[in-house]
């Protein structure tokens, strides 16, 4: 009788105890189908090959790849430096505002929040409620066209 598992264990395997085994494609069977490798999407792209291939060429040339065309480079200098101006711009306008635009823009903004409201109320009313208003509007709006 075997003292542990460990020695059965040791008794079968042949090899030596070698834990990873050889694959069985490995030996030659024509029955066997082989596996491919499979293809990183990523690499497969046209984009990431044009990328590349644009990139070994610039090492070649011995061009940085930090250093960009001067046509982007004046593009992107103009684009930041019309961003930095629209914001001092804005800046500018809030810091030249009187009080009394300031003070409208708050009253304007109470009136937009009141009127939201109100609509949503009549929404939330029953549907008699609104047909009975709008028949007093159509009364109301006949009664002053008799009188003129």
């Amino acid at each position: 009788l075997p003292a542990s598992m460990y020695t059965e264990i040791q008794r079968e395997r042949p090899d030596g105890g070698n834990i990873l085994t050889q694959p069985e494609y490995i030996d030659g069977n024509p029955d066997l189908i082989k596996p491919k490798k499979l293809l990183n999407p990523v690499k497969a792209s046209k984009s990431h090959q044009e990328l590349h291939r644009e990139l070994l060429m610039n090492h070649k040339r011995g061009l940085s790849v930090d250093s960009k065309p001067e046509l982007q480079r004046v593009l992107e200098h103009r684009r930041r430096n019309q961003i930095i101006r629209q914001k001092k711009e804005e800046e500018e306008a809030k810091k030249l505002q009187s009080p009394f635009e300031k003070e409208l823009l708050k009253r304007h903004q109470r009136l937009d929040q009141l009127e939201k409201e109100q609509e949503k109320q009549e929404d939330h009313a029953p549907e008699f409620i609104k047909v009975k208003e709008n028949l007093r509007r159509t009364t109301t709006v006949t009664e002053d066209e008799k009188a003129a």
